[in-house]
């Protein structure tokens, strides 16, 4: 089946509220529920899609990587597919089906919980993690290092992640016999869910680490740094292998994504390669012409010729100012011209401007300027 949109599959707009998200999900989850259709293939998969939806939209973290990246923004976030689905992101539909444990363990093979937690005590993968960053206007635009600071799981020295003290191992759980999982009846359902002894697991540690608690993995605060490339947009992020979360059961880091927020600057504004800035100019300076010196973002000194006759708003183009891309280029930078009417004039300005009014001659009755002429 072709993936497609998340608020398609639910049936809501994208701005809808939580509620609306959980409406559409649950009107989707009573039709095609597994239990009303038995050996419907199809039912199957429309289920297993609206879940995956509801998963992602029900979560603001995962939703709003989701509505600004689409599908690659949930790669490391542990969605988009049955691998990282989390039954407790469904809390409040048991009026529906109870618990989704037995659901999922016939629909992905495996219970929510064992899967995320590797099943029977087998290493499993450790979360990702994300960081907002903000920067500089300036840094974004020339790159530079930021030191950043976060906590993370690590994994346990005492036990190198194991969970387990001195050696020991693990046996198997008498509650569930090993399979993970315990069943219960609930009307004509035959509801499963993760076993409450080993949490679903399979198997207990006989002998939990003293240090982590039996988890394999400690608490701790991540200091490093990262470097933020040169030109690095707005809402863009950077993936950082294995500085995320230690895995349980000795498995592997997930990784870090760094998300850049870029502050305003006071004088400069980007739009891709480009930037764009403002400069005053006099009247005597637009209508003669003039040579001016203008400050640039990394506060160097260039000459900028102002033609004669130029007017208000003009934009003039200084090749190679702008931010760097590939290749070692750049792109350019734009000064708009303001022209600045003086408000206070002495005595012997007014009688000079009177004497070039007179001679240029005024037009009383100007004719209105096409506006398609205003965007030339």
């Amino acid at each position: 089946m072709t993936k497609r949109d998340y608020y398609e599959v639910l049936g809501v707009p994208k701005g809808a509220s939580k509620d609306d998200i959980k409406k559409g999900y649950r009107k989707l989850a009573i039709q095609y529920h597994p239990d009303k259709n038995p050996g419907n293939k199809e039912a199957e998969e429309r289920f297993k899609e609206a879940t995956e939806a509801y998963e992602v939209l029900s979560d603001d973290q995962k939703r709003q990587a989701y509505d600004q990246y689409g599908f690659a923004g949930l790669e490391g976030m542990g969605a988009g597919g049955p691998g990282g689905f989390d039954p407790s992101a469904f809390q409040g539909f048991e009026d529906i089906f109870g618990d989704f444990g037995g659901i999922f363990e016939n629909l992905f093979g495996g219970g929510g919980s064992r899967r995320r937690s590797g099943g029977r005590g087998g290493a499993a993968q450790g979360s990702s993690l994300r960081y907002d960053l903000q920067i500089n206007f300036q840094d974004a635009v020339y790159g530079t290092k930021a030191e950043i600071q976060y906590s993370r799981n690590e994994q346990c020295a005492a036990c190198k992640g194991t969970g387990a003290s001195g050696g020991s191992g693990r046996r198997t759980c008498a509650t569930c016999q090993g399979s993970g999982q315990v069943r219960h009846s609930s009307g004509f359902f035959s509801i499963a869910s993760p076993c409450p002894t080993c949490h679903g697991e399979g198997t207990i540690i006989e002998n939990p680490c003293r240090e982590c608690g039996g988890s394999g993995v400690q608490k701790k605060r991540q200091k490093i740094l990262v470097t933020i490339p040169a030109g690095v947009e707005d809402g863009k992020r950077i993936a950082i292998p294995r500085q995320g979360d230690a895995g349980t059961n000795g498995g592997g880091y997930g990784d870090l994504y760094v998300f850049i927020r870029v502050k305003p600057h006071a004088y400069y504004e980007r739009s891709g390669a480009d930037l764009y800035c403002a400069v005053p100019i006099s009247i005597t300076q637009a209508t003669l012409g003039a040579e001016i010196t203008v400050s640039t973002l990394d506060e160097r000194q260039i000459k900028l010729k102002i033609p004669a006759g130029t007017q208000n708003g003009k934009l003039l183009r200084v090749r190679e100012e702008g931010v760097p891309v590939a290749g070692g280029k750049k792109g350019d930078l734009y000064i708009k011209i303001v022209v600045q009417v003086p408000t206070r004039l002495s005595s012997k300005a007014r009688s000079l401007l009177e004497e070039v009014a007179k001679l240029e001659g005024e037009n009383a009755h100007p004719t209105p300027i096409a506006l398609a002429d205003l965007h030339e």
